[in-house]
């Protein structure tokens, strides 16, 4: 059984909860990545911040990224897979709260971000087309 430890992406860096969005957009590009997880001064997950996120909720609405903290896009609690779930399980969690990145977490420590795309490359082409679907429902 594939795990998601298998698939994901390790070392997933973390933007501050208080570090601005201007630090988080230039994290994303020094990283080439377009979601950052947001952690707490208690190192605990937060949340994720997407690129869409900087643009949409902040710049589309007028916000100043130099001034708006990451932290306050880190809405609810945040959606995780175990590193040891099985990818059915990230599936089925991506799927049915329509997202294309997870955190994985082992115990309570981030290990690593796991991508919609991480998981279509490791199906058979048939398959891929059915994950991009359902996640994107």
């Amino acid at each position: 059984m594939t795990k998601a430890r298998d698939l994901m992406t390790a070392g997933a860096e973390c933007v501050g909860e208080n570090e601005t969005l201007v630090d988080a957009a230039r994290k994303m590009r020094d990283l080439d990545v377009g979601a950052l997880p947001i952690c707490g001064e208690d190192n605990r997950l937060k949340g994720v911040l997407t690129d869409r996120d900087i643009v949409v909720r902040c710049l589309a609405d007028g916000g100043d990224p130099a001034t708006a903290l990451a932290g306050q896009f880190g809405q609810g609690k945040p959606v995780t897979i175990g590193a040891d779930d099985s990818i059915e399980e990230a599936l089925a969690t991506m799927s049915k709260h329509q997202v294309r990145r997870l955190p994985v977490i082992d115990g309570h420590d981030l290990v690593g971000m796991l991508a919609q795309a991480d998981i279509a490359r490791a199906m058979p082409d048939a398959a891929t087309g059915d994950v991009v679907q359902d996640i994107s429902q």
